[in-house]
């Protein structure tokens, strides 16, 4: 019987031995899971800040983007107004200016040595006429236009004084 006590209490003596290994590592692996648990909340937790910052971002910027939108919607309607303005001022100016149809002659050139309406030099070859009309301008020959007895005219008056040549 001692032996057998023996013999059981050394069984008694390895299982405990074996439980207390199983406990320790089971400390052990509890120890390491909570560790995790701890790093695992504080990303949700560096996660969750992300978040609302992002959505706070995020509503900014639409914050912006409504302001600017609403600028460039007055900015468009103003110029929409703007060119109703425009359309209707060229719409008087054309009442305005619907009977007249030839340009009036443009003033004579300060140097006497151009031609006054293609500018070219007066030479040797290419004479100068005096128009004998409204502009009483210098003009070269290719400019003007033989009215007979009358002389030569710049285009312009001959255009003016007969509107159906052109």
């Amino acid at each position: 019987l001692p032996q057998r006590l023996a013999s059981l209490a050394a069984t008694a003596q390895e299982e405990t031995w074996q439980s207390r290994q199983q406990l320790q590592a089971q400390r052990q692996e509890m120890a390491r899971l909570q560790e995790e648990l701890s790093r695992a909340r504080q990303d949700g937790e560096r996660w969750a800040s992300a978040l609302q910052r992002a959505q706070r971002e995020a509503l900014e910027r639409e914050a912006t983007r409504g302001a600017e939108q609403a600028r460039q919607q007055e900015l468009i309607r103003d110029m929409k107004e703007r060119l109703l303005e425009l359309l209707r001022e060229k719409d008087a100016l054309w009442q305005k200016t619907e009977g007249i149809d030839t340009p009036m002659p443009s003033p004579v050139p300060r140097d006497p040595g151009l031609c006054a309406r293609c500018h070219k030099d007066f030479r040797l070859l290419s004479r100068r006429y005096n128009c004998s009309r409204l502009c009483q301008g210098k003009v070269c020959h290719t400019c003007s236009m033989d009215m007979g007895k009358h002389g030569r005219c710049c285009l312009i008056c001959y255009q003016q004084r007969h509107p159906q040549a052109t």
